[in-house]
């Protein structure tokens, strides 16, 4: 790390303004962006600081911003910005701009993840556990990060970015931040503190420190090399007519270590009548926006309403339920198996679009299952011909292995099952109304299943 600049950027004064026409039209068109469809007014800089010299061959700023725009006080986003006089040909997908006026007068722009010599840079901060004013990188003391591991960047990423290095780690950089402490480490780190082997344990993270509040901005872990995530594997075998069911069983008992290793490292809480009342109230909320959003849904509210006041009349009754920290957006695209065939799940930051506080709150884990029993209906809708039987066997089994590694089957609870999956597809219904209509119909066909009051939860 000796050729850092270990101390804010000396470019602050006047950065933002020269960036600011650069960065209106560079933003929106990231695929992590969260405010797209919106203008950009303005910019508020939080924190700067040179990792490499900017006036340097290759410079390299880390920066957080905040993008205000009408309608929202601001999200704030880390960027990580390379500086060149002229990009070589091979960088040419990462520009964003030639800078006019101000510190960089005259220097290119360009999206720091598409260059090894930034890439390094960041793991070499992480292997020496470097300070770079504000920023810390910091790790497990007993793992060994190698210094011959060549970088590249991930392109299928959504919500972050991600580095790879030398088929051995992977670098998750969180885009859209908040303050606090974020799940996508916490979690793993307690879970790593228990021995469990189903989520890859952190080697390093990287946190910086804005007006006495802590930002996580990224994660390293082991890369699973050879892995495959569920989704693609769902649906190859899904093209070949194979069975799936013993892969749905095992992920689920995986997900149920995940669980019970879960409860065990963090506190758990009882749900009586009023925090229950209170849950219910708030999937009740949702579906009333929703309908008023997406007017399809209009003649299923009824019964989809009867889902939620089943759970509202047990509690009613004195039942009570176990909460514990969860998943919070389990799908089978955050699961990978590796090619010895051992499941393990990934990316605990939970819905981003939901404030932090409450993606930490303690939930009952049949939240997590709801979400998997969507994911396996998707993927059974996503390959023609479509084919129910496909969905509900893997949903079967998926609840076998859960109840093989807790002891606790989710189908023995179908009015808490029912509630949980009816708030997810509700939450579908919106997301692809607005983002993806030719997908309406995936989401709508449960929403008719679960709008009855008969129907089997599973």
């Amino acid at each position: 790390m000796s050729e850092a600049v270990t101390r804010p950027a000396t470019t602050s004064t006047g950065l933002l303004a020269s960036l600011d026409p650069l960065l209106r039209e560079w933003l929106p068109r990231q695929r992590w962006f969260a405010g797209k469809g919106r203008p950009i007014t303005g910019f508020t800089l939080l924190s700067s600081a040179e990792l490499l010299p900017a006036k340097g061959p290759v410079g390299l700023l880390h920066l957080l911003l905040r993008a205000h725009q009408p309608g929202n006080p601001g999200d704030c986003y880390q960027l990580l910005l390379g500086v060149r006089e002229a990009l070589p040909p091979h960088l040419a997908p990462a520009l964003i701009g030639h800078v006019a006026e101000g510190p960089l007068a005259g220097r290119t722009i360009y999206e720091a993840l598409y260059d090894t010599r930034p890439a390094d840079l960041l793991l070499d901060a992480l292997r020496t556990r470097a300070r770079v004013g504000s920023l810390r990188f910091d790790g497990d003391p007993g793992r060994r990060i190698r210094t011959d591991l060549v970088p590249r960047r991930m392109t299928a990423e959504q919500s972050n970015s991600s580095l790879v290095y030398g088929d051995t780690f992977i670098l998750k950089l969180l885009r859209r931040l908040v303050p606090g402490i974020n799940p996508d480490l916490e979690l793993p780190l307690a879970l790593a503190h228990e021995g469990c082997p189903r989520v890859p344990a952190p080697v390093g993270w990287m946190t910086t420190e804005v007006a006495d509040e802590t930002y996580v901005l990224g994660v390293l872990q082991p890369y699973l090399q050879g892995a495959t995530d569920g989704w693609e594997l769902a649906l190859r075998e899904l093209a070949k007519g194979e069975d799936f069911t013993a892969e749905a069983r095992a992920l689920g008992r995986a997900t149920g270590e995940v669980h019970a290793a879960l409860a065990r490292a963090l506190p758990t809480v009882t749900l009586g009548r009023q925090q229950m009342e209170l849950l219910v109230e708030g999937m009740t909320e949702r579906l009333e926006a929703a309908v008023q959003a997406v007017p399809a849904l209009h003649p299923y509210e009824g019964g989809l309403r009867t889902a939620y006041q089943a759970l509202a009349d047990l509690a009613s009754e004195g039942h009570h339920w176990t909460a514990q920290r969860v998943h919070g957006d389990l799908h089978l695209g955050q699961c990978l198996r590796s090619a010895a065939g051992e499941w393990s799940i990934i990316d605990f930051e939970g819905e981003p679009s939901k404030p932090l506080a409450e993606r930490r709150l303690p939930q009952p884990a049949v939240r997590d299952v709801a979400g998997m029993l969507r994911s396996f209906d998707y993927a059974a809708h996503s390959h023609a011909p479509y084919s129910p039987d496909w969905a509900a066997a893997c949903r079967a089994a998926y609840c076998t292995g859960y109840a093989d590694a807790t002891g606790r089957d989710p189908r023995t609870e179908p009015v808490l099952l029912r509630a949980y999956e009816t708030d997810k597809a509700v939450y579908e219904v919106v997301y692809e109304a607005r983002h993806r209509p030719d997908w309406l119909p995936v989401p709508l066909s449960a929403v008719h299943r679960l709008a009855d009051a008969d129907a089997d939860a599973t």
